[in-house]
């Protein structure tokens, strides 16, 4: 905090004694206490100052003394506006009280609680990330679009804002404020003032409550995860445009590089920060409007003079010896400037979101891949070696079914981070389309998506019980799954029928009064192994449904592993590996297991209706996932053909080689693409409609993957089949996705049916 503060400066010394008397008498603060009062360095309006207590610290705000300009610093309206915040739950400090009595400390003031996380002076976000500069400007931009978004009448701050014709009164009243302000004639602001008072947006009727000064050294971000934790300094709050308050968030974007007020310097070029378009995106998507924003280069404008007008106004008090900061100087000096900017912004077309870019993520899909990218490298590739050591070491124990503890500890820091769940839309608040890019770069390493709780079959079991599950079974299941608490696994396949299809599933399910009970095999249980595994979701063939439909007859169940009856048999092996790295896939046979009735998801029968929910999604993150393997097993297949020589000349100058790694790159870009439009086609037609794009994406990326694998297998030689290089695990992986989720030749049959349908449609169109 020392860094944020500094003593309490002579012209704002403050009556400690009186203030004392006053919070023992008001906020419970015993009479006895010594305050502990630093002033805040910045803030160039009302002077802030933390108080310290033995017990508590506390954030006290005032207007400046001596004389002021009309209508300025009137700090009951920033209590009134954050008690009304605070009782929505808007993110900010809790309003304690507010003193009218001048006599007190000279002015009135109000009280805060301090809320503690980083404050960045500095909006170029010097000694962050590039991958955590994109997450705090997304987190800024999605907080004010929730501010925009509140219901006013909710607020019940009547009188609160004048309403309609915000802009008219904005240019009014800046220019109003800078002549009163004015120390010297300055003709670009009077340009400004009458180009804005000329090109007034037709349309000024929108109402929002806004903040008026919504700058990132204005927020309180969580000490350690890129989130909003408060919005401060609402002394500009009003009702009124709100794109006048995002355009205010956006001007530095526009600063020349050499253009620098204190901290607020021009963002240009700066790695991580998402660009207007970025921002634009992510705005109109939280907000649910067109990401169109008219005469957005009008607001852009105001927002710019209206920053001059404080400058101004800063200075005028710096003359006046009463300013808050000690840089008050030095706004005389930009006050010209940012009117020229300013004039130059307003000729400009202003550009939203590029729409001819082919599955283009959105800002916050890309702000989170480059998050997500960040720490794949910072923390999941550097832990790899120290999870196969654990592996190899509990090989023949049971140890082994444990997840290593690195792994845990990587857990940890992904969800302080924020990258937890993103497989989910209703939880992430990403597309598909978002997610897909991430798993690509998760199926890099095979324990990656477990990291970040987006490992299978969880999501998909997650998936079910988000879309199928009563309020009961998601409090009672997926809550936890969502926190990583427990796993889960899924049992459909059996070892007695062709599980290929579906229908012959034999385990049985019969009610009996409150309970069902089932008896059956299954077999490929994946995740079973892991003593954190919990539930099952079983899929059984219920005797008391209409058999005349084939599918109509199955169902699934949840049912919890320690339930009497239910046998964990044997872990199968995949080329001779138990693959306890994803828990295994077992053998687990239900002997009279009776669960409540109330476990049943969505209803008897509903199997193969809850089925296609669950799958699409869950094949696009392994097809994407596979892509990520894909790319790695090519990595590794160069770094091969580049150091080793045969016949005398390195392996990729044989033209064979060299043709595989063409091969491979075709391959890998044709999955891509064809997976990318699987996601956009789920995001925009839904699963049902995508069938098609994703039974594809099934054949070609388990080939690919297959493929590819095996040509970099064959320039290892020997080596490609150890285990001193991954990829013989990676190819155990490729291979059995060829008949995970589905051979091949029935996703085959599949969209041979499905585009015959297609086209016969097409047909009888054109007749």
């Amino acid at each position: 905090m020392d860094e944020l503060t500094t003593p309490v400066r002579e012209q704002h010394k403050l009556n400690v004694a009186r203030l004392l008397s006053y919070l023992s008498a008001n906020l419970q603060v015993s009479s006895k206490e010594t305050l502990a009062i630093r002033q805040y360095s910045s803030g160039q309006s009302n002077p802030t100052f933390l108080i310290q207590t033995t017990q508590k610290s506390y954030v006290l705000r005032k207007k400046p003394p001596g004389q002021l300009l009309p209508g300025a610093h009137k700090v009951e309206r920033e209590f009134h506006v954050q008690k009304a915040l605070y009782s929505l739950g808007f993110p900010v400090p809790r309003p304690l009280l507010l003193c009218t009595d001048a006599e007190v400390i000279g002015t009135e003031f109000y009280m805060m609680e301090h809320v503690k996380g980083r404050i960045f002076r500095d909006l170029r976000l010097p000694g962050v990330s590039a991958a955590e500069r994109a997450a705090l400007y997304v987190a800024a931009v999605e907080v004010l679009a929730r501010l925009h978004s509140l219901d006013l009448a909710s607020l019940n701050l009547e009188g609160f804002g004048k309403g309609s014709g915000y802009c008219r009164r904005q240019v009014s009243t800046w220019t109003k404020q800078y002549d009163a302000a004015a120390t010297g004639d300055i003709p670009a602001m009077r340009e400004l003032s009458d180009w804005l008072t000329r090109n007034l947006p037709v349309e000024d009727n929108e109402a929002a409550l806004v903040h008026g000064d919504f700058r990132l050294d204005n927020l309180i971000f969580h000490p350690t995860e890129a989130r909003v934790i408060a919005v401060l300094d609402w002394e500009l709050s009003t009702t009124g445009q709100p794109l006048a308050d995002f355009a205010y968030f956006l001007m530095h974007h526009y600063w020349p590089l050499d253009m620098n007020i204190g901290s607020m310097g021009s963002l240009k070029g700066i790695e991580g920060i998402p660009s207007v378009r970025d921002l634009i995106s992510i705005y109109c998507l939280c907000r649910g409007i067109p990401s169109a924003l008219p005469q957005l280069n009008f607001y852009l404008a105001l927002s710019i003079f209206k920053l001059a007008g404080i400058a101004q106004g800063v200075y005028a008090r710096h003359l006046l010896g009463n300013a808050s900061a000690p840089n008050a100087a030095q706004f005389g000096q930009c006050v010209e400037p940012l009117a020229k900017i300013a004039l130059q912004v307003a000729q400009s077309v202003v550009t939203g979101p590029r729409e001819d870019v082919l599955f283009l993520q959105t800002a916050k899909g890309r702000a989170v891949l480059q998050q997500a990218k960040h720490f794949m490298r910072q923390y999941v590739f550097p832990a790899q070696e120290e999870v196969a050591e654990y592996y190899s070491k509990h090989a023949q124990s049971p140890q082994r079914w444990h997840t290593p503890g690195i792994i845990e500890d990587l857990k940890v820091k992904a969800r302080e981070a924020g990258l937890w769940n993103l497989f989910l839309p209703a939880v992430s608040g990403l597309s598909q389309l978002d997610y897909a890019y991430i798993a690509e770069e998760t199926g890099r390493c095979l324990f990656a998506p477990e990291v970040f709780n987006c490992q299978a079959p969880d999501t998909g079991n997650m998936e079910v019980l988000h879309m199928f599950g009563s309020e009961e079974q998601k409090k009672m299941w997926l809550e936890p799954l969502l926190r990583g608490e427990l796993r889960s696994c899924f049992c459909m396949t059996e070892p007695d029928v062709a599980s290929s299809d579906a229908t012959n599933m034999e385990c049985t399910l019969l009610r009996e009064g409150d309970s069902y009970v089932i008896n059956g095999k299954k077999w490929w249980s994946s995740g079973a192994g892991n003593p954190k595994c919990r539930v099952a979701i079983v899929m059984c063939r219920s005797s008391s449904v209409d058999v005349s439909s084939r599918h109509g007859q199955h169902s699934m169940i949840l049912v919890p592993m320690d339930t009497p009856g239910v046998k964990l048999i044997r872990p199968l092996t995949v080329f001779g590996q138990d693959d306890a790295i994803h828990g295994g896939h077992f053998e687990i046979h239900f002997e009279h297991v009776r669960v409540p009735a109330s476990n049943i998801i969505l209803g008897e029968g509903r199997g193969f209706e809850i089925s296609q929910g669950r799958l699409g999604p869950g094949r696009l993150h392994h097809c994407m996932r596979a892509v990520g393997l894909a790319e790695l097993a090519l990595e590794l297949l160069c770094q091969r053909a580049a150091s080793r020589s045969t016949f005398g000349k390195k392996l990729y100058q044989h033209e064979t080689v060299a043709h595989w790694i063409a091969e491979c790159r075709l391959m890998i870009e044709q999955t891509r693409l064809l997976t990318l439009h699987a996601a956009h086609a789920l995001d925009t037609v839904g699963g049902r409609a995508a069938r098609k794009q994703i039974a594809m994406i099934k054949v070609a990326a388990a080939r690919m993957v297959c493929k590819v694998t095996d040509c970099a297998i064959q320039v290892y030689g020997g080596a490609g089949v150890s285990g001193d290089v991954p990829l013989a695990q990676m190819y155990s992986y490729a291979r059995t996705l060829r008949i995970a989720d589905g051979p091949d030749e029935v996703h085959l049959s599949s969209i041979a049916h499905l585009e015959l349908r297609d086209q016969l449609k097409k047909a009888q169109a054109k007749l």
